[in-house]
């Protein structure tokens, strides 16, 4: 099951390197390039509410299958388009994909293993969030610096028919929990969803107008109805509002959002820079992150093991304060003067941070969920992360073009784009652009310092090792 969640992270992020090829090989316009992006978040975030309820009513094995297929065959179709419009299209239904997968990976674990044996199973679910966030961009550049744009999405294409073979073969066949579906719910939660995401990714381009507040007041006011109708439901919500008597859950989910927000959000003013400034290549680049998915991926499932048997509460706080003072060190080399190499040593620390954050915050969340909740919990888990991340993107956006604007006057704010070719930055204007980078990186910075702190309100179970 961890093949398809770790495909489904690296999407996230592996095109964000490749946007210059993808731009010149189809012809397409910035802002047709930027919705190749956005597609696969917005089509991503917006059922994620949904999908986990699916499970519990289909079995989150059949879902899981389905959500991978599809997402396989929208890869194959990525590669094959012949315009953005083919992509954007073929991008949707990946985002669709991978929202029917997300959450079943850990309803399984939830429903499988008991809370004492659970640490080891959230350490592996860790190991692969952690590695896929660094591993998107690494492999992104090495893809396109060698075969072209198209292999970003042909190498999911065996890796997914690999992942649905061992799916087939190895992946339980689970009580079906919920014989009851909400439609309504699932009305109310969609156009709400589907505001908030769309209003939030859309506000720059929109330049915060009229539209994104209406957007957001549809939203708010969506959500509203969706909690109310959540109430009279009782068991058979589509979101149990049961779930949040567990302050635990609650706790999680808010802190797993300020993660969100600053794992998708811190690198991007960093890359910008060493690029622009440093004349770095997209894989020269991605290679001063390595260390963090390679420490992540060896630490994660020993922490999750210790956390078996010790609190978890302890780790998680570790782990946040140590990812906010990796960034705070990466904001500090972000300046000409300073090797670009020192990142080696920042990104091990992170990796190190990466291990104790993920897993621990799922024992946290899931350790008293009723396991015939476990497809709603993991949905309003995953989905607080992914709205975080939907947050974070449209907020370091606006904070790298405020910060370009002002050290290097209005109009230079459209350098902040990812990935956008600009052309060889002026030496005179490299000091002040690495200043609004370095200013930009301290946004994500501050968020998971935020998550430190309510990591601090976490209850203690007194019986852990029970």
């Amino acid at each position: 099951m961890m093949l398809g969640f770790f495909m489904i992270l690296v999407d996230s992020t592996i095109v964000s390197v490749a946007i210059p090829s993808i731009s010149e090989g189809l012809g397409a316009s910035y802002n047709q390039v930027i919705w190749i992006n956005s597609a696969y978040l917005l089509a991503y975030a917006v059922p994620l509410l949904i999908t986990g309820r699916l499970g519990d009513r289909f079995g989150p094995r059949t879902v899981y299958l389905a959500g991978l297929a599809l997402f396989t065959a929208s890869s194959l179709a990525c590669g094959l388009a012949d315009s953005s419009a083919e992509l954007i299209a073929a991008r949707a239904f990946q985002g669709l994909g991978g929202a029917m997968v997300t959450p079943q990976t850990m309803s399984v674990m939830i429903r499988t293993f008991s809370p004492k044996e659970r640490g080891g199973a959230m350490g592996v679910w860790g190991a692969t969030a952690g590695l896929a966030t660094v591993t998107g961009p690494l492999l992104g550049g090495v893809l396109v610096d060698a075969s072209g744009w198209p292999w970003i999405f042909f190498v999911n294409v065996p890796v997914g028919i690999l992942g649905l073979i061992l799916a087939w073969v190895y992946v339980p066949r689970l009580e079906k929990t919920n014989r009851h579906f909400d439609w309504i719910g699932v009305g109310l939660s969609s156009v709400s969803m589907f505001c908030l995401v769309f209003g939030i990714q859309e506000a720059q381009n929109f330049e915060w107008d009229w539209r994104v507040w209406a957007l957001l007041a549809a939203g708010a006011a969506t959500m509203i109805a969706f909690i109310r109708w959540q109430a009279t439901q009782g068991t058979n919500a589509l979101v149990p509002l049961a779930l949040f008597s567990d302050r635990n859950f609650s706790l999680a989910g808010a802190t797993i959002s300020t993660v969100g927000f600053a794992i998708s959000t811190y690198i991007i003013p960093w890359m910008i820079y060493v690029q622009t400034v440093q004349g770095l290549t997209p894989t020269r680049a991605a290679l001063l992150v390595l260390p963090s998915g390679v420490v992540s991926g060896v630490l994660s499932p020993f922490v999750g093991k210790l956390t078996n048997n010790y609190d978890p509460k302890p780790f998680a706080i570790a782990g946040l304060t140590l990812a906010a003072a990796s960034m705070a060190a990466s904001a500090a080399i972000t300046t000409p003067e300073v090797d670009p190499r020192w990142m080696y040593a920042i990104a091990a620390v992170y990796g190190v941070a990466n291990s104790m954050m993920w897993g621990p915050l799922s024992m946290i969340a899931t350790r008293n969920l009723d396991p015939r909740l476990a497809g709603a919990g993991s949905s309003v888990y995953n989905t607080t992360r992914q709205i975080g991340a939907v947050i974070g993107s449209a907020a370091i956006a606006a904070m790298m073009s405020s910060q370009l604007a002002g050290k290097l006057g209005t109009g230079a704010g459209g350098l902040a784009a990812p990935g956008q070719a600009n052309g060889p930055l002026p030496e005179e204007l490299h000091v002040p652009f690495a200043e609004a980078m370095s200013n930009s990186i301290w946004l994500p910075c501050a968020v998971i310092a935020a998550g430190a702190v309510a990591a601090c309100c976490f209850r203690r179970t007194q019986s852990w090792n029970a």
